[in-house]
């Protein structure tokens, strides 16, 4: 009954995880869309909204960055967040500058709701443009076609929402080598079925939607209280696969500085994965198969390479080794493709040890970000 047992875990989790990697993810790393963009376009205006809390030494980079952008209509928006450091000084000298900077300051935030969503709300209030271009502070954008190809979707296709990727630095170490692996891995999961025309989410350093529907449906009514979310839970509320476009296309990218340490990327991690528990069923359920089918497939063989490799079963051992080893070459392959489609960078090094580790990060970290009360902003 247990060989029974583990031979039907293992065949389920090939199966579900043949699924996904070949045709749900496969649908971004085979991606042939269009890149370029029409000669006849609407250059409607864009008002890139970025909240700041205490990021002086990161908006000093940023802000000019932001005006070698090739798009002629647009000004940026700073929400400077309770700073105490030298923003609003660094603010009032870049305004002298920039003539299109705009900022405004927020000296405390209401108790009922949570602070970046304050801050965000307050900025896209007093937008000058009906286009809103989302990132964060500590984000440049990889080309100066960022704002032309993120806001595309949105100024000519009537798209409520345009969804982008944005990266990190690479560097050396195991660490930052994680952080890329997760990073593309979760960016296979809502761009490749956003491609599917099934988005559930986005993120907030890359992404767009007008200002006009933000405030009719009353910014983040429902989820003020709640720490994040004001990216992923807010798609997971709206789009649709009528209202939403991919951007997987390297020039409209930003990159951001990774977490050094492992506290400071766990911390941010668990805050992540802690908004997840408040996405509909249906898409905890795509996130939450992959994962499970996960479980089953190592678990599975691996309880299945010991049980034959104890009774010196050594064709059978080879059978399952050698299922393991093809599923490993197809994640690196699919891996490899998307990475380039997405950030046209090289893919994180050694995949299939991180894809075995990402099974307890997944079900250890995620339990612990469930249950999590003390998560907050900055």
């Amino acid at each position: 009954m247990g060989l029974f047992l583990l031979w039907f875990f293992f065949g389920i989790g090939i199966l579900i995880q043949a699924v996904y990697l070949l045709v749900i993810f496969g649908k971004s790393a085979f991606y042939n869309g269009n890149q370029s963009h029409s000669v006849n376009e609407n250059e409607e205006g864009v008002t890139v909204v970025i909240c700041a809390h205490n990021e002086f030494a990161n908006l000093k980079t940023l802000i000019p960055k932001l005006f070698e952008q090739d798009y002629p209509a647009f000004d940026v928006m700073i929400v400077n967040d309770r700073s105490s450091d030298r923003t609003k000084r660094l603010l009032e000298q870049m305004m002298e500058i920039y003539p299109k900077l705009r900022s405004v300051t927020i000296k405390y935030t209401p108790a009922h709701v949570t602070a970046k969503k304050y801050a965000l709300t307050l900025g896209i209030k007093v937008a000058k443009n009906d286009v809103i271009l989302l990132t964060d502070a500590d984000c440049i954008p990889e080309t100066d076609q960022w704002i032309r190809k993120m806001t595309a979707p949105v100024r000519n296709q009537d798209k409520t929402f345009a969804v982008g990727f944005s990266g990190y630095e690479q560097k050396p170490g195991f660490l930052n080598n994680w952080i890329q692996f997760e990073t593309l891995l979760t960016a296979l999961y809502y761009m490749s079925f956003g491609l599917w025309k099934r988005p559930f989410m986005g993120i907030g350093r890359n992404l767009c939607y007008r200002k006009e529907f933000f405030m009719s449906v009353k910014a983040f009514k429902g989820i003020w209280h709640i720490e994040g979310g004001d990216d992923d839970l807010f798609l997971n509320q709206y789009a649709s696969g009528g209202n939403t476009a991919i951007i997987l296309d390297p020039e409209a990218n930003t990159i951001s500085k990774p977490k050094e340490t492992r506290k400071e990327y766990l911390t941010q991690k668990k805050r992540h994965l802690h908004v997840g528990k408040y996405y509909r069923s249906e898409d905890k359920r795509k996130i939450g198969l992959y994962s499970f089918s996960h479980a089953l497939f190592w678990l599975g063989g691996i309880g299945l390479l010991i049980y034959f490799g104890l009774a010196q079963s050594w064709e059978h051992f080879s059978a399952v080794f050698g299922i393991i080893l093809l599923r490993s070459i197809l994640l690196t392959l699919i891996f490899k493709s998307a990475e380039k489609k997405i950030q046209g960078t090289k893919p994180p090094k050694n995949i299939w040890i991180l894809d075995f580790l990402y099974l307890g990060y997944f079900w250890v970290l995620g339990t612990i970000s469930h249950q999590a009360k003390d998560i907050q902003w900055k």
